[in-house]
């Protein structure tokens, strides 16, 4: 895997900036401000992305900000010169969801992904922007979504790992309904600069303990487990260099305003004295596919390619998370070609040997 993809396998939309919640964890600099984004970039993208779909799956992910936010009216017209040739999926807290937003994704046909972090204690920390709990909310929008037979994933954020959640998270999610489960430790990440240094033996005992947890009852679809376990069969079976691409995914993130940022949807929105505003092009002005064949030769997306290239050289878990994102190296060790980073050992070295420690903990005993 060297170098960037110059097609990528899904687009990033912002279609506004404006979260109704305020999550104490939130990396978002503008959730406050309702800044939408113009049809024309919707057009402007969709023109680059016909040819894509055309060859294959492809997908637009609705990503805020709270996509909902920008009202159904809006969001239709941003939907519109897409076509029927996308999937199209948003990421959502839920609580402004009701039957009229239920039709709107039937018609629409959008997968929905909620984020919540698991039963109401677990919740502090996602409230509205007057310091509310937002958990009855969250949960009348599941309701709303069950009410209409329409599937949806999960997303939540561990902030404390400790003995007994991932069971516990793991029971909530079944009875919640949700057929996938992703699980991200928090992240030192944009505006939020709460330390994500963890206990290693807490976080690989998380780790091990929801694996444990999914093996009961796997009826979920657990996103970081079940790739582990994919890439230890793969390195058991001496096929492991196939599983990464050849080439890095752009993940090309579209702003409000047409401003493309490649790699990491979290760095939109943010300026740096050395690299500027982090965008590689504006749709605005120049085709999506031209922005991307010229990515490689944004400043800080080369010092990032460099630091893949030390990951590769120097870290025995590269086969397994691929060099890690570029915002968390920005914004853990301020630069892009550093290396190791809390978040590869809480979400990438942690959830590996966790996976490993309940293999080795449950083997069956030699004849």
């Amino acid at each position: 895997m060297r170098g960037i993809a110059a097609v990528p396998s899904y687009v990033v939309m912002q279609p506004t900036t404006l979260c109704n919640l305020d999550c104490v964890y939130c990396y978002l600099p503008l959730r406050a401000v309702d800044q939408r984004m113009p049809v024309a970039v919707a057009e402007a993208v969709a023109t680059a992305v016909r040819p894509w779909a055309a060859s294959g799956r492809f997908s637009v992910v609705w990503h805020g900000g709270e996509p909902l936010a920008a009202g159904r009216e809006h969001l239709a017209a941003l939907l519109a010169p897409f076509g029927p040739a996308v999937e199209h999926h948003v990421q959502t807290n839920a609580t402004l969801i009701d039957d009229a937003w239920c039709a709107f994704f039937v018609e629409h046909g959008i997968r929905v992904s909620v984020s919540v972090d698991g039963p109401r204690a677990r919740n502090g920390e996602r409230v509205t922007r007057g310091g509310r709990p937002a958990y009855d909310r969250i949960l009348t929008g599941v309701a709303a979504l069950r009410r209409h037979g329409l599937p949806f994933s999960a997303l939540a954020v561990v902030s404390r790992p400790e003995p007994g959640l991932a069971t516990e998270l793991y029971d909530y999610f079944l009875d919640l309904g949700c057929d996938v489960l992703g699980i991200n430790i928090e992240e030192t990440e944009g505006v939020n600069t709460r330390t994500n240094a963890r206990d290693a033996a807490s976080v690989t005992g998380f780790w091990a303990e929801l694996v444990g947890a999914w093996r009961r009852d796997p009826r979920i679809h657990l996103r970081e487990v079940e790739w582990s376990l994919r890439y230890a069969g793969a390195v058991l079976a001496g096929t492991a260099d196939d599983l990464l691409p050849r080439r890095l995914d752009p993940i090309p993130t579209v702003g409000h305003d047409g401003s493309v940022v490649v790699l990491s949807p979290e760095l939109a929105g943010f300026s740096d004295p050395r690299y500027g505003d982090f965008s590689s092009g504006n749709v605005l002005t120049t085709p999506l596919a031209e922005i991307l064949a010229g990515a490689g030769r944004t400043p800080w997306v080369g010092e990032f390619l460099t630091g893949v290239e030390a990951c590769r050289s120097s870290c025995p878990y590269f086969g397994f998370c691929g060099g890690g994102h570029a915002a968390n190296r920005y914004f853990e060790l301020g630069r892009f070609d550093g290396t190791e980073t809390e978040h590869c050992r809480n979400s990438k070295i942690r959830l590996l040997e966790g996976v490993l420690e309940h293999a080795r903990d449950h083997e069956s005993p030699a004849a």
